[in-house]
């Protein structure tokens, strides 16, 4: 009796703490092995590599700024916000970095780095920025702010299509820029100026996350009915389309308003918002969107620091990309390391912008706290669905 009694106790433990850790569709998951995620869909889990985060840090290089008319040491203070892809066996990250021009989130420069590596993780890096504001035809949009927070993608023949935030210290805008090389940039402007007759040319917009699939053996482009499509947004996840990767058209509702796929929830880590990640990514099961939520305000979850940036998913159906599927109560991924709860931002912050698929692995690239770049990495790809 003694013995059937104990593990009756067993099993109530259990069952406790099984409900502690879920959420009504997760089993929280860090990155660490120590949790597992319940729900198959997930794209995950992603696992800090031990001893080598982070992968970059701020450096004294100098190059001489068309804007400022100087010699400027254009990574001194903090680099953060990598977007990240491949390029001839090699995975190249495009961050973030910030000047010592001023104090306080904004009120620098940022200009667009370029590292790469062929294992993802010992970086080599150029001295000069790659995307930068300089006296061009885009002065109003990126004087004196700067070029921020690089999302990057491919075509299937190679073309790479940059999606960043042109920030004039007045309204921040997604803006376009490609390239063949990830080194030389052509801009192309807003993203949104032609569409609607410029009706969204003057709202802020941020965070574009443009639709991808593994094809052989890296993450391209993909497309909805014959359109280039991608989520963007920071306090809603919304959608726009495009028939040339340069010209977007934000997609609207049966009111003639933005649409809103997803929002922020009361109570959960993502209250504040749900500002969109890397490129969303085609699997199996449906369009997986990862994406950076803020717990922010009295409605947040009392699990996390208030002002945390953890990471989510969105599972969205393949034929219809608007219908949410499934979506994670508890984030994937968090902050954890000092070196994403200390620094820029001393909240936490683990904010994903770059994913590449290398070698059967995938590589996600983030910011720690506004102030470093680090990577974490995922070998268990059977989700994905890989096409030849």
């Amino acid at each position: 009796m003694k013995q059937k009694y104990k593990m009756r106790l067993k099993q109530v433990a259990y069952l406790i703490g099984g409900l502690l850790l879920c959420g009504t569709s997760t089993l929280f998951a860090s990155g660490t092995n120590e949790n597992k995620q319940k729900e198959t869909w997930v794209v995950g889990p992603f696992i800090r590599p031990e001893g080598v985060n982070p992968i970059l840090t701020p450096q004294p290089t100098s190059f001489y700024c068309p804007m400022q008319k100087q010699q400027v040491k254009w990574e001194e203070s903090d680099i953060f916000n990598p977007g990240a892809t491949l390029k001839d066996g090699k995975i190249v990250v495009l961050y973030r970095a910030e000047d010592n021009s001023a104090q306080g989130i904004g009120k620098r420069t940022s200009r667009i780095g370029y590292a790469e590596s062929k294992d993802g993780i010992s970086m080599t890096r150029f001295n000069a920025p790659v995307l930068f504001p300089a006296e061009d035809d885009f002065k109003s949009i990126e004087h004196p702010g700067g070029c921020e927070d690089p999302r990057v993608a491919m075509t299937e023949d190679g073309l790479y299509v940059m999606l960043y935030t042109a920030w004039n210290r007045k309204t921040p805008r997604l803006a376009v820029a490609t390239s063949k090389d990830l080194k030389n940039w052509t801009k192309h402007g807003l993203a949104f100026e032609k569409a609607y007759d410029g009706r969204f040319t003057k709202i802020a917009s941020k965070s574009a996350s443009i639709l991808t699939k593994v094809k052989k053996d890296k993450l391209v482009i993909d497309k909805v009915d014959g359109k280039y499509f991608m989520y963007w947004g920071e306090y809603a996840v919304h959608a726009a389309t495009s028939d040339n990767l340069i010209d977007w058209y934000p997609v609207l509702d049966d009111n003639n308003e933005l649409k809103k796929i997803a929002k922020p929830r009361k109570g959960y880590f993502d209250c504040q918002m749900t500002e969109c990640g890397p490129p969303a990514i085609r699997t199996k099961n449906g369009i997986v969107l990862l994406y950076n939520g803020k717990n922010a305000g009295k409605e947040r979850d009392l699990n996390y620091p208030a002002g945390a940036y953890c990471a989510g998913q969105l599972l969205l159906d393949n034929k219809d990309p608007y219908k949410v599927l499934n979506r994670l109560d508890k984030p994937f991924f968090a902050p954890e390391a000092p070196f994403e709860k200390s620094g820029q931002y001393k909240d936490g912050t683990v904010f994903i912008e770059g994913l590449v698929y290398h070698k059967k692995k995938l590589y996600l690239y983030y910011g720690c706290a506004d102030s470093k770049v680090a990577v974490a990495i995922c070998d268990n790809v059977k989700n994905l669905q890989i096409s030849k």
